[in-house]
C-alpha cells in the first residue's frame, strides 16, 4: 500500500478524501493537520496523523515514508497567499526533495485566468500561482479544478476536460473520488483538468483524458 499525505485533511473535502483512502486496498492515508485539537478525529479512526502548519516549517513531515501527496488545504480566505499559494509551494519543494511519485493538487475552476474573475480573485490568483509552480516543479502531477462545490449527494458521474468552457456544480464526494483516482500511476500524469457533474464515470473520464495526452 502506498502512503498518501493529505494536506488539508481536516477540511470538509479533505475528510472525505481521507475516508476514501482509508477504505482503499491500495492507499494508506496520512492526515496532515494544523491544530492539536484536530488530531483526535483521525486518531480515533486509526488514521496516522502528523501535526504541521503550512505557514511554518514542515520539513519534519517527510520524516515519515510518503509515496504521494494530495494538497487539499485552504485558508478559507483568511490567508490565501500564505496557505493556498506559499504553503502549497513549500509542500511541493519538500515533496521533490523526498522524491515522491505524484502530487495531486485540488485547485479550482477559474484558476487558469484569475484576472477574469469577478469574485474570489485573490484566491484564484493564489491557486494560479501554486498550479504554475507545480507544473514547473519537475514533479509528476495532476491538477484537479472543480466547479462550484456542493454538499449534495449525487451519483459519482462527472464531465471532465482540460478546459470545459462552461460553469457548473459538483459534489464534494465526486471531487474527492476524482482526486483519489488521480493518484493512479496510469492516469492524469502531468495533466490539468476541470470537472463538473456529468454523465461519465470518474474512471472512464480519467482514462479518456489520459488517452488524449
Amino acid at each position: 500500500m502506498e502512503n498518501i499525505l493529505v494536506a488539508g485533511a481536516n477540511g470538509t473535502t479533505g475528510k472525505i478524501i481521507v475516508s476514501i483512502l482509508n477504505q482503499s486496498q491500495y492507499f494508506n492515508p496520512i492526515a496532515l493537520v494544523r491544530k492539536e485539537e484536530q488530531l483526535a478525529y483521525f486518531q480515533s479512526r486509526n488514521i496516522q496523523t502528523i501535526l504541521g502548519d503550512l505557514e511554518d516549517d514542515i520539513s519534519h513531515v517527510f520524516n515519515n515514508p510518503i509515496d504521494k501527496v494530495i494538497f487539499a488545504a485552504g485558508s478559507g480566505g483568511t490567508n490565501v497567499k500564505g496557505v493556498d499559494q506559499e504553503g502549497a509551494k513549500k509542500l511541493m519543494d519538500a515533496s521533490k526533495k523526498s522524491n515522491i511519485k505524484k502530487f495531486v493538487m485540488l485547485s479550482s475552476m477559474g484558476a487558469d485566468k484569475p484576472e477574469e474573475a469577478t469574485e474570489l480573485k485573490d484566491y484564484l490568483v493564489a491557486k494560479y500561482n501554486a498550479d504554475e509552480y507545480l507544473k514547473n516543479s519537475g514533479l509528476n502531477y495532476s491538477i484537479v479544478r472543480p466547479g462550484t462545490l456542493t454538499n449534495e449527494s449525487q451519483e459519482l458521474t462527472i464531465e471532465l476536460q482540460g478546459k470545459l468552457n462552461k460553469r457548473g456544480e459538483i459534489s464534494r464526494e465526486a471531487v474527492a473520488q476524482t482526486v483519489v483516482q488521480s493518484l493512479d500511476d496510469k492516469v492524469g500524469n502531468n495533466a490539468t483538468f476541470e470537472i463538473i457533474k456529468g454523465e461519465n464515470s470518474i474512471t472512464k473520464a480519467l482514462l479518456q483524458i489520459s488517452l488524449e495526452q
